[in-house]
């Protein structure tokens, strides 16, 4: 029984708080209340380890950033289990407790800062949320305090619209924000700068609503034009690479990157880089292999992905071990990404102006982003140049090619992307599997389908299927 109850918990989406925050969170030794500032580095870099973990196992199979050399392991061939799909969502689940939390005790110390902090960061790992399962439990998620165990699942689409309510909200509270410099200090990731946070949210806003742009609802593509254009100066975005928002990993606790004590064995010799990954980088001569690749006979060489079972190709060129404890694999949301999200835009028409510029300059900024200096080239003599006669098609494409690259280990972003556009173009294996169908979503936890019944069977039925080949309501 008490495994039943433990199970309901999580599957109910955990806890949050309510309006007994205070009496609930009294402690023995007389803490009324968890202090915001406490909550906030435990529960982003908790997410990010966790993201890093599935990037690794999950995103980077699917979308042919390196492939595995076991056999036995067939992600690459589009073969995802569905036990795969409790780690992220119990993870994800648990730490929107924590930032939920985060805001009622902003709201309780009446401090602007925490509340527009954690919506930001609800915004984020609920879209996470979404965008990987599709209708998921949200507005009754995170209230076990109020005896809601088995929540009701609620429709992407209204979903969305309350991250843009929350994101919203957070462009307002953090006008009047302030931080004291004892809080500023356990901010792992702007160091307390609010004026940061919130060109965070305001990017992630971007991100957003570019997402759910295709489905013509929500007001989407108006709301792209008023931040990044008519009502501009009321959204501040990144302007430079310092802005991104990416929680730089140490060298020592606590914020140690997700591999930072793998074995060589886990995170570099079970795979080979992919063919397609390497190819194009090796036609752009693209610098950033120095950080991410190893050399094999003195060359940087790809495998194939979706090779058939019982051909498992020779190593070639692998992970750098460097990469265990790389600061930039924290990645949330950075400036390169922001740039490729109004060439984007720029380019289907909402918002104004020439899609170049926007593409060359994320193009130079998630170059030296890693350092390094763009080379002579690059974007007039190889295949990441822009040509302007090319038509739509050919030009998303190469925006979204180089958002994958600038994407690098950034959680199921290059997954989620691809599902949305259809780019990059991958090469497709002869040992594919699921009809060679791209996985679209994950299916729902089987803890899930078992304690959580009736709500589970109402969110298939709305969503038209519980497997790999259904459609989240944004890329319908």
């Amino acid at each position: 029984m008490k495994k039943i109850i433990a199970a309901l918990i999580i599957t109910g989406s955990l806890v949050s708080c309510t309006k007994n925050f205070s009496e609930l969170n009294t402690s023995k030794d007389g803490a009324v209340m968890t202090t915001p500032e406490t909550l906030l580095g435990p529960a982003v870099h908790d997410v990010l380890k966790r993201n890093l973990n599935r990037c690794l196992r999950l995103t980077h199979e699917l979308m042919q950033v390196h492939v595995t050399l076991s056999d036995g392991d067939e992600i690459h061939r589009y073969v995802i289990r569905p036990q795969e799909s409790d780690y992220m969502w119990n993870n994800w689940y648990l730490q929107l407790t924590n930032i939920r939390d985060m805001y009622a005790g902003g709201d309780a110390i009446n401090s602007n800062a925490y509340m527009g902090i954690s919506l930001v960061l609800d915004a984020w790992i609920s879209s996470l949320l979404t965008d990987v399962y599709g209708d998921v439990p949200y507005f009754d998620a995170n209230k076990g305090r109020e005896g809601i165990l088995q929540p009701r699942f609620d429709r992407q689409k209204a979903i969305y619209e309350d991250l843009f309510k929350k994101l919203e909200k957070a462009n307002e509270l953090f006008k009047t924000a302030t931080l004291a410099d004892t809080e500023a200090k356990l901010d792992p990731i702007y160091a307390g700068d609010l004026t940061k946070w919130r060109k965070f949210g305001n990017s992630l806003y971007l991100r957003l609503l570019l997402r759910v742009s295709g489905t013509g609802e929500l007001n989407a593509i108006n709301k792209i034009g008023e931040i990044a254009d008519t009502k501009k100066s009321n959204y501040p975005v990144f302007t430079n690479n310092n802005d991104s928002a990416i929680l730089k990993f140490q060298t020592t606790a606590p914020y140690l990157s997700e591999f930072a004590e793998y074995r060589d064995l886990d995170f570099q010799v079970n795979n080979s880089l992919g063919e397609f990954f390497i190819n194009n980088l090796n036609e752009w001569n693209d610098p950033r292999r120095e950080k991410w690749a190893s050399k094999k006979d003195n060359a940087y060489v790809g495998i194939q992905s979706g090779y058939p079972v019982g051909q498992v190709p020779a190593p070639q060129s692998q992970y750098l071990a460097a990469l265990k404890s790389e600061p930039l694999l924290g990645n949330i949301i950075n400036y390169p990404e922001l740039q490729f999200i109004l060439a984007e835009c720029a380019l289907k028409g909402y918002i104004p102006g020439d899609a170049q510029p926007y593409y060359e300059a994320g193009v130079t900024a998630a170059i030296t982003m890693w350092g390094l200096t763009v080379p002579t080239g690059y974007l007039t003599d190889s295949s990441a140049q822009w040509y302007p006669n090319d038509d739509a098609s050919l030009k998303l494409h190469k925006i979204i090619l180089q958002k994958y690259y600038t994407l690098f280990f950034t959680d199921f972003q290059s997954w989620i992307e691809y599902r949305r556009t259809g780019f990059p173009v991958l090469p497709k294996g002869f040992g594919l599997q699921n009809d060679g169908i791209m996985p679209t979503r994950l299916k729902y936890p089987v803890n899930v389908q078992r304690v959580n019944r009736e709500n589970y069977s109402i969110a298939v039925a709305n969503m038209g299927g519980d497997d790999l080949k259904t459609k989240v309501w944004w890329n319908k």
